[in-house]
């Protein structure tokens, strides 16, 4: 490591310390709670997939619009459930897409324009029969489902259980972080509509605490990072990014190598999650990303935002805990 890497690295972990201190320490006990109250936990104990998909499937109704809007639809119009489709998929619908997830790719139903790749087939067709707020999300549904039943063979805990064990017999020494991420991710981003953002918010609070007798889903669970325009802008303004020679715009490059991922990365390996709460890994990613996101979110800590400060000149928020360290870069 490079004279220049430690001091970036005394940087960032310098100005994210008191964002870190500031975490929650309940974080793993609320994740619990939720999945308690949606029934996830009694599902991944049971193998209860339909129930797992109802639960994934309305938090991606979520994406793309605020969360009121999308209750008030669902509440409206009634969602989809795995009942629903199964009901749809019974009836041996005659569109070769719906046979099994291989064929569905390239589905292209579009609600808007009513059209999809199969139009002479489309008015006996159960996907479009769906109030849902958009047909991305019917693709979603279907995809999400077919994936389930045929890759996952009806089991998705089973399936999550199987990928893990044989990432463990061919690698039994994985040292690359995220690697045992992207074993359980990778096959799962080819669903469509839902992407490996929304994919690793999902599965961190599934692994997390679906069942916090696994250990090993707990350790992967930990390990989902998932970068919001948030976090990304905190690790701009903070200096961040320029000094550890990794500016770029929101998108794909926060995942690259040297990105705001890594970065995330690097602080978890410098900073001991249990001196927070000692039931903590000592190496929590996600609870990194977490406790930034938490300090910026307008709903949250309400710090540091674009609400906050006046991103055309240089942050004077000198009662914000981490200004003694913020290089407070413009972030426009």
């Amino acid at each position: 490591m490079t004279r220049l890497d430690n001091s970036a690295w005394q940087h960032t972990l310098a100005v994210t310390r008191p964002v870190l201190i500031l975490s929650n320490p309940d974080y793993l006990d609320q994740i619990a709670a939720d999945l308690r109250r949606a029934g996830v936990q009694a599902a991944v104990a049971r193998h209860d997939t339909p129930a797992i998909f109802d639960w994934l499937i309305g938090l991606v109704s979520l994406q793309g619009i605020s969360d009121r809007v999308a209750f008030a639809w669902d509440a409206k119009h009634g969602g989809i459930s795995w009942a629903d489709i199964e009901g749809g998929l019974e009836r041996s619908p005659s569109c070769p897409k719906l046979r099994c997830y291989w064929s569905f790719d390239g589905c292209s139903y579009c609600k808007g324009r009513g059209t999809c790749a199969e139009p002479a087939l489309m008015l006996r067709c159960p996907l479009p029969q769906h109030r849902l707020r958009k047909g991305g999300l019917n693709r979603a549904a279907y995809a999400l489902h077919l994936f389930l039943r045929d890759v996952c063979n009806g089991d998705l805990v089973a399936w999550l259980d199987m990928r893990l064990a044989e990432a463990d017999a061919t690698r039994p020494a994985v040292k690359v972080a995220g690697d045992l991420q992207r074993v359980v991710l990778e096959p799962l981003t080819h669903i469509h509509g839902i992407g490996a953002k929304l994919w690793s918010m999902m599965l961190a609070d599934l692994l997390l605490a679906g069942d916090p007798g696994r250990p090993r889903w707990v350790e992967v669970g930990a390990g989902f990072i998932a970068i919001d325009t948030l976090v990304h802008n905190f690790l701009h303004r903070t200096g961040a990014l320029r000094r550890h020679r990794a500016v770029h715009s929101y998108g794909a490059g926060c995942y690259a190598p040297g990105g705001c991922a890594a970065i995330i990365a690097g602080l978890a390996r410098r900073f001991d999650a249990t001196t927070i709460n000692p039931t903590f890994p000592t190496c929590f990613p996600r609870l990194v990303q977490h406790a930034i996101w938490n300090f910026c979110a307008t709903s949250q800590q309400n710090i540091c935002n674009g609400v906050q400060i006046d991103d055309r000149r240089r942050c004077r928020s000198v009662d914000c805990p981490a200004y003694p360290d913020c290089d407070r870069v413009r972030l426009s």
